[in-house]
């Protein structure tokens, strides 16, 4: 699969997530059948912070810890726009993480 192929992919599935709800670098990845790819879905994402539909700051790690944060124009910027759409989160992880956490397969 060619990068801007994989890239694409990931940015349709991460437009998908529901307002106030997140999912994993791991679950998009297994999602557009490249389980093994987190790592590079990461890489997408941070590509992708000129695409204003591209909700980046929904996609944390397998534990719910906002590890994506230091790409964000400002450290806090991913944790102030999840809690402005409701999700709670503390110490730079998602409380009650598997309240928000949506599965693309099973949308």
């Amino acid at each position: 699969m060619e990068e801007q192929d994989f890239y694409q992919k990931v940015y349709d599935v991460t437009r998908q997530i529901p307002l106030g709800r997140v999912t994993t670098y791991g679950s998009i990845a297994k999602f557009i059948g490249a389980p093994q790819s987190a790592r590079v879905v990461g890489y997408a994402l941070n590509a992708s912070h000129g695409l204003p539909d591209v909700p980046a700051h929904r996609v944390v790690n397998r534990k719910g810890l906002l590890t994506g944060r230091h790409h964000f124009a400002t450290p806090d910027l991913m944790e102030k726009r999840l809690k402005k759409e409701g999700v709670k989160v503390e110490n730079n992880q998602i409380i009650n993480f598997k309240k928000y956490l949506w599965q693309p397969e099973q949308h």
